[in-house]
């Protein structure tokens, strides 16, 4: 087994603010940075070249919701290579997690530690930020793609600066809910697209 690290982002491209409860809303608006999204895939290759099989990934999201409804999903900044997480360096916390078809989805707070105040900064100072999750397990190659096998274990979710999936950048919630598009908009404006090119 060996120490597994894929990146990711959230929200490629917006904020997720659909995503964020009534009473998480009321918390961004004083202060808090919490960040929603992608935070891995199944059955995709990443910029890594392995796979996750959907069914090892949702097995894995599954047992790392034990540790979210805890409060023990923490990550760090960057990417160490140990499979523990080391408190001194947490940066933020996994409030949520679930899967959506081949999506891992989650929401991400991220804490007044030391570790937490380096990434509130990098946030506000408007970094693209990336995901990344740690685990180990083994591997295989089968057809020229590199397979994560069934041993394998998630440890954590890093926030990192170079994602290895397209679109794996991480987003906050506004504090400004006033200007944010939801999904029916983005929908609308899709459709009014579409409506509009082939009139």
């Amino acid at each position: 087994m060996k120490l597994l690290r894929e990146y990711y982002e959230l929200c490629e491209g917006g904020i997720c603010q659909d995503l964020l409860t009534e009473e998480e809303k009321r918390r961004v608006a004083n202060g808090a940075v919490i960040m929603t999204g992608i935070m891995q895939m199944s059955e995709t290759q990443n910029g890594n070249g392995r796979v996750y099989p959907h069914a090892i990934l949702e097995r894995e999201v599954g047992n790392y919701m034990k540790m979210v409804n805890e409060r023990r999903a923490l990550g760090e900044l960057d990417h160490p290579e140990s499979s523990v997480v080391n408190l001194a360096n947490a940066s933020h916390l996994v409030t949520e997690i679930w899967m959506d078809e081949n999506k891992c989805m989650g929401k991400i707070e991220v804490l007044n530690t030391p570790s937490g105040n380096v990434l509130k900064e990098l946030v506000n100072a408007g970094v693209r930020l990336g995901i990344s999750s740690r685990g180990m397990g083994s591997v295989s190659e089968r057809n020229g793609v590199t397979m994560v096998e069934d041993d394998f274990q998630l440890i954590c979710f890093d926030m990192v600066s170079d994602p290895s999936t397209p679109g794996a950048f991480m987003m906050t919630e506004a504090k400004e809910p006033t200007n944010i598009f939801t999904k029916a908009d983005k929908i609308n404006r899709a459709l009014n697209e579409i409506l509009t090119r082939y009139k």
